[in-house]
């Protein structure tokens, strides 16, 4: 296993502690907002599993010094496939899903279209729903990246929120899980 394989959870992931910085969101309002999508322009309203993640990685190309130190940074590759490979439960249970982060448009594409991801991969490079609805970041190499998470919502309104999210291969099984019970 390599290092900058982005499909390997290594052994050892620092495991993230909920540090309150989702817990306002659960009945939050997502905003009306419109963002370049590997699918073209989407409203983010118009989702109801958002999942969001630091960054995706490429194959052959490294990891940010210190990723792997990093509670919560590691697995964005693994949580995104796991979508992948539940989108027809998803779809089954109703759910309409997105993939976020703050990696730019071509970024975007270039991991849907290498990873043939079923649903839009949305780029907020401008943080747009770290002001509005206020979504969780830290800071690393001098880029802001959010918080792995994952956001349930119902017309808009957010009715469940996964965070921390580890092991971020997991997610999508437990947003399953949930909407299978809830909905």
């Amino acid at each position: 296993m390599s290092a900058s394989d982005p499909y390997t959870l290594p052994r050892g992931l620092p495991v993230p502690a909920d540090d309150g910085a989702a817990d306002h969101l659960t009945g939050a309002i997502l905003p009306d907002l419109v963002l370049s999508s590997s699918q073209g322009a989407v409203n983010v309203r118009d989702f109801d599993v958002l999942y969001v993640y630091p960054r995706s990685g490429r194959p052959g190309r490294p990891m940010l010094p210190g990723w792997d130190d990093i509670p919560g940074a590691r697995g964005c590759t693994p949580q995104s496939c796991a979508f992948r490979d539940h989108s027809a439960e998803l779809a089954a249970l109703g759910a309409t899903v997105a993939g976020l982060s703050t990696q730019g448009l071509e970024d975007q594409v270039e991991f849907a279209e290498r990873n043939r991801m079923p649903f839009p991969i949305v780029s907020d490079e401008w943080l747009e729903l770290g002001r509005d609805p206020g979504l969780p970041t830290f800071e690393v190499e001098g880029l802001t990246l959010y918080k792995r998470l994952a956001l349930i919502s119902e017309h808009g309104r957010i009715v469940k929120v996964f965070y921390p999210v580890f092991p971020p291969d997991r997610n999508a099984q437990d947003v399953v899980d949930w909407l299978g019970r809830n909905r």
